[in-house]
């Protein structure tokens, strides 16, 4: 999939606000994007953010047979991979010319510029040497690979530690971290890159383009540059004329860039060393601890409670009185309740006004009937109840019939109020 190409109005708009001095990102002219380096739980592990593009570098070490032209020399392999995650432009499992540039370039920086004491790796001599490998995977695009793969690389080979080994006769026996610390490599400079991308034939010079002024560019011009101001490899492409001039110039920019970038690097690795030494959180786990998806974090607001006996007089001393009347509740019935205005809650209830009053009513009159009947029949008379001849005759006396048929009567009264209940709703 090939990229999306400019428009014509997009690349005019570029390169006249570059006339201008203007950037979209809001830069200086010599400006470096935010450098970010975070370290993984193993030795030799990083990820390092260039604005938003973005580079992880893993180191691995294996023992294998040197050279024939050089028996006591290790083996440095680089190898940068442009995956179709960073950048739909690029193409899955075909090198392009871009990833042979850059993999020649980190070559001949890290390599060619001996920053790394390649006879340390060796163990037996014509026998075993140490190979370090360097993967280098771009895991964003947004311009400038080649300063954000060579920072990545380099912190990795300072961070990275290879195993312990010991030689008895011809038994070479490799020891785990756990038995032995690990040694680190022998690293005698740091060789950063520094881009300068040219507008306009030359006329025009920026600093770390971004991938949109990377497309408008005329030329671009890396000059690999240690702390000592000591120059590893320089590089122009674009086919554009360059004076001695515009290189002094870069140069310049580029050693104090690289100055500030390897103080970052020693600041970032001392950091890392010493959250280790301590036990603490380190790696991927401890640059991460606000982006959970599960936290939401809120900024705290500061709040000023220097007069807050004052406001709080004043609240109190501007509030109306409360009113002489206090509406005491109103309990319909055990268990409800109903204070202030408004409509009656009727939740629980079955009519208690109404429907209680007109049941209470209907069994005095029940009563009343009963008691009429009972005084009618004589007091001296006795009542027999009898079912059948077999059935033994009872003799009630009047009196504890009245009270027996009271008693019925309310029994009878009550379910028939619990027959017209109804759910509430």
């Amino acid at each position: 999939m090939r990229e999306t190409p400019l428009s014509n109005c997009e690349r005019q708009f570029l390169v006249q606000a570059i006339a201008e001095k203007k950037r979209l990102d809001g830069r200086q002219t010599y400006d470096y994007r935010n450098i970010k380096i975070t370290f993984g739980t193993d030795y030799g592990c990083c990820i390092v953010d260039l604005g938003k593009t973005r580079v992880l570098a893993q180191i691995s070490c294996e023992l294998v047979a040197p050279k024939m032209n050089r028996p006591t020399e290790g083996i440095l392999f680089f190898n940068l991979e442009l995956s179709q995650m960073a950048s739909p432009a690029f193409e899955p499992g075909r090198q392009s010319e871009l990833v042979v540039k850059l993999n020649r370039l980190l070559e001949r920086c890290l390599r060619n510029s001996k920053c790394i004491d390649t006879e340390s790796l060796c163990v037996v001599s014509g026998e075993k040497v140490w190979q370090i490998r360097v993967d280098l995977h771009l895991l964003n695009h947004d311009g400038n690979i080649m300063d954000a793969a060579s920072i990545a690389a380099i912190t990795a080979l300072c961070h990275f530690r290879r195993p312990d080994v010991s030689i008895q006769g011809e038994d070479v026996t490799v020891y785990t971290p756990e038995e032995r610390d690990p040694i680190p490599l022998s690293i005698h400079h740091m060789p950063i890159f520094v881009s300068f991308s040219f507008f306009q034939q030359g006329t025009f010079l920026l600093v770390d383009p971004s991938e949109r002024e990377e497309r408008v560019m005329d030329g671009l011009l890396v000059i690999a540059m240690n702390k000592h101001r000591e120059i590893c490899t320089i590089q122009s492409s674009g086919g554009i004329m360059l004076l001695k001039d515009q290189v002094l110039r870069c140069s310049k920019i580029a050693s104090v860039k690289v100055t500030e970038i390897s103080e970052l690097i020693q600041k970032a690795l001392e950091n890392d060393k010493k959250v280790r030494k301590e036990g603490g959180k380190f790696g991927f786990a401890e640059s991460m601890p606000n982006q959970r998806i599960t936290a939401y974090k809120m900024e705290v607001a500061p709040v000023d409670t220097g007069d807050i006996g004052k406001k709080a007089e004043d609240l109190i001393s501007n509030t109306e009185p409360p009113s002489e009347f206090i509406p005491s509740p109103v309990v319909c019935a055990p268990g409800t309740g109903q204070i202030g205005e408004g409509l009656q809650n009727s939740w629980g209830l079955d009519e208690k006004e109404d429907g209680e009053e007109a049941e209470d009513q209907t069994i005095e009159e029940e009563l009343q009937t009963m008691d009429v009947k009972v005084k009618s029949v004589n007091k001296e008379d006795p009542i027999v109840l009898s079912d059948s001849e077999e059935e033994d005759v009872v003799i009630l006396e009047p009196k504890i019939m009245k009270k027996e048929v009271k008693v019925q009567a309310r029994s009878t009264a009550a379910s028939k109020k619990k027959k017209k209940k109804k759910p509430a709703h």
